[in-house]
C-alpha cells in the first residue's frame, strides 16, 4: 500500500506500509530498504524493556535520480530516506538510539547532517558532545517541509512527535558516512530523554549518567548561510546547484559557521 506524503521531495519515490518500506520511480534509483529492531535499539532507551513495534524504522541509504549517480558520487554525496512506525516505545516516543557521525576517510571531520522532514513531526535532538558532561543540548522541532542541520561531531537522534502517524525523512550525508554508539551507549543514552506527557506532547527526563545540562527547544535556524532555500525541497537545491551541499563531505568549507552553532 502506497503511503501519502504532506511534502513532495522533488523526485518520484513514494513511502509503501506493510511492510514499510519506499517504492522508486522509474527514473530513480534505490536499495532494498534496511530495518532497523527494536532490539538494537533497547541499550539507548530509559525503559531498556519496554514494547513497541517489533520494526522501529526502515531506512534506504542512497537515493535519487538515475541521471545524478555520478555527481552525486564525484561530490562524495548520499541521500538517505526513512520511515518511521506509528506507535510508542514504552513512555518513550519512536526514536532512533543516538549516534554521532564517525570520522569520514574523505574530510578527516565527523560530518554534518541535513534533515528535511517530509511527513509527519520530528524533534532532532543534539548534544554537542557524548561526554559525561554534553556541553550544549537542543530539542529542534520541525514540521512537514521544515529542514534542520546537525552540525559536525554533535551526538543526535530523531524522534517522532506524533505516535499516531508515521514519521518520514529524508537527508543529506557523507557518502561514506559510519556511526559511533560507544559512547552514547556507555551513558545508556543521549543526555535527555523524550517521554509521552498525559497531553501527548514531549516531557524532557534528563539522563543522570550525564553531568547537569540545560535542554534548549526551539524551531529550526533559517540556514541562510548553508544554502537553505525556504519551501524548496534539498534535492532540489542540489539539482539546481550540485555543490550546495558539498560542504556535507567537506566540512572545512563552512568551519567558521559550525564554531558556536546554533540549529
Amino acid at each position: 500500500m502506497i503511503h501519502k506524503m504532506e511534502v513532495l521531495p522533488g523526485f518520484n519515490i513514494s513511502p509503501t506500509s506493510n511492510p514499510m518500506g519506499f517504492k522508486y520511480g522509474d527514473d530513480c534509483f534505490g536499495p532494498v530498504v534496511e530495518n532497523r529492531w527494536l532490539d538494537d535499539i533497547r541499550q539507548s532507551l530509559s525503559d531498556p524493556k519496554c514494547s513497541g513495534p517489533e520494526i522501529v524504522y526502515t531506512i534506504a541509504m542512497d537515493v535519487g535520480k538515475k541521471i545524478h549517480k555520478p555527481i552525486l558520487n564525484e561530490l562524495h554525496l548520499l541521500f538517505g530516506v526513512v520511515m518511521y512506525a506509528a506507535g510508542t516505545l514504552g513512555k518513550e516516543p519512536i526514536r532512533s538510539q543516538g549516534h554521532i557521525h564517525k570520522l569520514s576517510p574523505k574530510s578527516g571531520w565527523s560530518t554534518p547532517e541535513v534533515y528535511e522532514i517530509w511527513n509527519g513531526e520530528a524533534v532532532i535532538y543534539m548534544q554537542e558532545t557524548a561526554q559525561d558532561y554534553p556541553g550544549r543540548c537542543f530539542a529542534v522541532y520541525a514540521k512537514a517541509g521544515e529542514v534542520v542541520i546537525v552540525p559536525p561531531g554533535w551526538a543526535h537522534a530523531t524522534i517522532s512527535v506524533n505516535p499516531k502517524e508515521a514519521l518520514i525523512f529524508g537527508a543529506w550525508c557523507d557518502r561514506q558516512y559510519g556511526f559511533e554508539y560507544e559512547d552514547v551507549r556507555k551513558h545508556k543514552g543521549l543526555a535527555w530523554y523524550p517521554l509521552i506527557g498525559d497531553d501527548n506532547k514531549i516531557d524532557w527526563l534528563q539522563n543522570g549518567n550525564y553531568k547537569k545540562s540545560k535542554l534548549i527547544c526551539k524551531g529550526p535556524n533559517n540556514y541562510a548561510s548553508l544554502g537553505i532555500n525556504k519551501g524548496e525541497p534539498i534535492y532540489t537545491t542540489f539539482e539546481n546547484n550540485p555543490e550546495s551541499f558539498l560542504y556535507v563531505a567537506e566540512p572545512i568549507i563552512k568551519a567558521s559557521i559550525w564554531n558556536d552553532f546554533e540549529p
